[in-house]
């Protein structure tokens, strides 16, 4: 393959290298780090790892969905990938914690089981699990809708109008704002499922392509370091996901391009991490970095010592799952 040459079945090709990519940048994310550091910016922005996640994840449900446009298979497969890791987790996170004098049964049951307080409450821990889940529910309805008429393709538009209405239009920002974070990472969701035709027909990019491409990773990646870095804190950060739109898939098409290149030893232990990606996600902040940070080791340190612990524990959940999962 021609290094000239873009091609959106990359995203396919390399889809487990990419997923490990974005979860490494999630927990380089959760490491802390002193707001004057210069590194504070560039680290804030290891968050793209979760539009990473949600753009390859519409990519790999278009895949689905056209090989079987069943709604029953869909959210099947869906539950059983997501629902084991997800209920053994947050019975070990929320059981513990459970007050059996202040607290609620059912409030207890609601966050075991759909962390529904997220929705409620905006309650952020393993607030990415609820929300791809209801991502997930709305899926096959909008391929189907898409099949059907393929001028829906354009309702991602509307997504970004509705970010900026919950964000600023007051009626809907009291009644919805507090989960803006699901809001702001839905469009990015579905125009994965609208890009995941171009991936399985093996669409390609003209050779002069390659300069829009780097611009655009240029300028988004810029701007939203120095909006981390410069004035985190004074705007709303549904506004900084919005250039995460173009910059998340610049950059996956750039780090495909790269995996290609990069030693079978590196693609090796990126897809591996993507392989357990969902799992590395649930046990690495909350179970692990939260044990580690006190010790105040410094950044990467700690990043490395969570990574050390947390992949063979989220291994080991992955085999446990396969094996008593059907």
């Amino acid at each position: 393959m021609s290094l000239n040459e873009i091609t959106w079945k990359d995203l396919s090709r390399y889809r487990g290298e990419l997923m490990g990519a974005a979860i490494l940048f999630i927990v380089l994310f959760h490491v802390e780090l002193p707001r004057n550091d210069a590194f504070f910016g560039l680290r804030r922005c290891g968050n793209i790892g979760v539009d990473m996640f949600l753009f390859l994840s519409g990519l790999g449900l278009w895949f689905s969905w056209v090989k079987t446009p069943s709604f029953k298979q869909f959210y099947k497969r869906r539950l059983l990938r997501i629902f084991p890791a997800w209920l053994i987790m947050s019975s070990l996170y929320y059981i513990p914690r459970f007050n059996g004098q202040t607290g609620s049964v059912i409030d207890l049951i609601g966050d075991i089981t759909i962390n529904w307080d997220f929705w409620l409450h905006d309650e952020l821990t393993f607030w990415y699990i609820p929300a791809i889940m209801m991502l997930y529910v709305w899926a096959p309805p909008y391929m189907w809708l898409i099949q059907k008429s393929p001028s829906w393709r354009w309702l991602p538009v509307l997504m970004l109008v509705w970010c900026i209405c919950v964000q600023w239009v007051i009626p809907i920002h009291q009644a919805v704002g507090h989960i803006e974070i699901f809001w702001s990472r839905m469009p990015i969701f579905f125009l994965g499922i609208n890009c995941g035709e171009w991936v399985r027909t093996e669409k390609k990019m003209e050779k002069g392509a390659w300069g829009l491409l780097i611009l655009t990773f240029l300028a988004t990646a810029s701007a939203c370091i120095y909006l981390e870095q410069v004035r985190h804190g004074r705007f709303p950060l549904f506004a900084e996901r919005m250039i995460y739109i173009p910059l998340t898939i610049s950059l996956l098409l750039l780090l495909a391009k790269l995996f290609l290149y990069t030693p079978i030893w590196l693609n090796s232990i990126c897809s591996f991490l993507g392989t357990i990606s969902l799992e590395l996600y649930l046990i690495h902040h909350h179970f692990v970095m939260v044990y580690i940070s006190p010790y105040h080791l410094g950044y990467w340190p700690t990043f490395l010592l969570t990574l050390a612990a947390a992949v063979p524990l989220a291994w080991l959940l992955h085999q446990l799952i396969k094996r008593v999962m059907p």
